[in-house]
């Protein structure tokens, strides 16, 4: 059963916005962090942004903050990643976790998604 199915993905000029959106079921539904980590070809999966389920706790990467908004729909049990001013450095596999702390590593999080491309051009 897949927990986390994202969707949103694709091909943007350099300024553009895209909006990442992750819908969990099963077991992964009602955890009490959902978050956004990305991975580019060659690199190791980094922490982009994450949210406590009441909206108490939000935590962003520095090359998030200000341009990069999350957010989360408790009742449709979905989680959301607002990407504005998008810069060639974003082009990655953004992938959706949900796990029982608000944290900022991947290996807390307990369930992913698949991951959903995202590359910008310059």
């Amino acid at each position: 059963q897949v927990a986390l199915v994202e969707s949103g993905g694709g091909l943007v000029q350099a300024g553009g916005s895209l909006r990442l959106s992750c819908a969990a079921s099963g077991r992964a539904r009602g955890r009490s962090a959902m978050g956004w980590f990305r991975q580019s070809p060659g690199k190791e999966r980094e922490f982009v942004a994450t949210m406590g389920r009441y909206g108490h706790s939000t935590f962003y990467a520095d090359s998030a903050k200000g341009r990069f908004t999350i957010s989360r729909d408790n009742s449709q049990n979905m989680v959301f990643l607002e990407m504005n001013n998008l810069k060639p450095e974003a082009t990655a596999v953004y992938y959706c976790a949900a796990g029982s702390y608000v944290v900022t590593t991947s290996s807390d999080y307990d369930y992913w998604g698949q991951g959903t491309q995202v590359t910008v051009s310059s």
